[in-house]
């Protein structure tokens, strides 16, 4: 259960949606301060680091950096990967929002995978604390989404939420405040990202980068929607023999194999998810359908999968980009959740 009473959150001052692709930041009264991706820049990281950049400024060196510089990103597969770079981006973090309190250190609440280990929250509290912050309060990401969206968690009814993240993809089935069962597939949006990244390197002997995947990816969405496989697709990279840059079209329907690859390991999770759940919470679902949240929800052949394969109404939240965001600025203003 979450409580969301002042004289329960009074010392809290930051809401931290610390997500595989992008860092959101949320301060009571204020909404959302900061929105940049999580990624940082070092200097000769290998020997003795000095920290650069972070968010926005260090995603636009990605692939145009050379050493001593390097460009390391803090979490994979939803969860921390490196603990200098997690201290740095929370200290960056801080300079960026400015300053919140007059005295005392920070204490935040932060989203974190409902299947994080205990070995794997104790990283992200060590380097919270080691960044200046107090010990944070860890919050399951499915849960918060729920509150985000405003969705009534206290009642005795099943509701399922899929986080579709760039590290992670969650199902949960939440009731009673509670999250009652949840199954994960490490390596969301990001290994779809790679996928297409290898796939034209060995298929075509192309190489793109991950800002030529992640286009290719809302390209491919809205062509699917709208052309279906007749449609065609184009992407930039260089050719791999010549080492010159290139731009390729081809028919949609070449790329859709790794497109229903990954489409596929989601709705495999939802399938299971729901057999598991007890037949008392799945009337609740049923009824109420799925509820599909973060970037990966904005992918509209994800949801039409998901109904076609469960017969379950499935469907993208309104705001669901922020809604983890917005479940953590519930819980450190103190609003009621229902």
């Amino acid at each position: 259960m979450i409580s969301t009473s002042p004289s329960a959150t009074r010392k809290r001052t930051l809401g931290i949606d610390l997500g595989t692709a992008n860092t959101v930041v949320v301060a009571p009264g204020a909404g959302i301060v900061y929105d940049e991706p999580t990624v940082c820049c070092f200097q000769a990281y290998d020997a003795v680091p000095r920290f650069v950049t972070a968010g926005t400024e260090a995603r636009n060196f990605v692939g145009r950096v050379a050493k001593p510089l390097k460009i390391v990103r803090p979490l994979r597969n939803g969860v921390l990967s490196d603990m200098v770079a997690t201290r740095e981006l929370f200290q960056f973090v801080r300079r960026s929002v400015g300053p919140l309190r007059r005295f005392g250190k920070i204490r935040p609440d932060i989203g974190i995978p409902a299947d994080a280990t205990q070995s794997e929250r104790r990283a992200l509290e060590t380097a919270a604390m080691d960044a200046g912050f107090a010990r944070p309060r860890l919050f399951s990401e499915p849960l918060l989404a729920a509150i985000g969206l405003d969705l009534d968690i206290a009642e005795p009814r099943g509701r399922m939420i899929v986080d579709c993240g760039a590290g992670t993809t969650e199902v949960a089935v939440i009731s009673l405040g509670g999250v009652c069962l949840s199954k994960a597939a490490r390596g969301g949006g990001e290994a779809l990202d790679q996928a297409l990244i290898d796939y034209f390197a060995s298929h075509h002997r192309f190489k793109i980068g991950h800002s030529s995947a992640e286009a290719l990816k809302i390209q491919l969405s809205n062509v699917l929607a709208g052309d279906g496989e007749k449609g065609w697709v184009e992407v930039r990279g260089l050719e791999m023999a010549t080492g010159l840059p290139r731009t390729v079209q081809m028919p949609a329907a070449e790329v859709l194999p790794v497109w229903l690859k990954h489409v596929e390991q989601i709705v495999h999770i939802v399938r299971d998810a729901l057999s598991e759940t007890p037949p008392g919470l799945s009337e609740g679902i049923l009824e109420d359908g799925i509820t599909l949240t973060g970037g990966g929800a904005l992918d509209r052949m994800i949801a039409d999968s998901i109904e076609a394969e469960t017969g379950v109404r499935a469907y993208a939240a309104e705001g669901a980009l922020h809604s983890v965001a917005r479940g953590l600025e519930r819980l450190i203003e103190g609003s009621s959740v229902r």
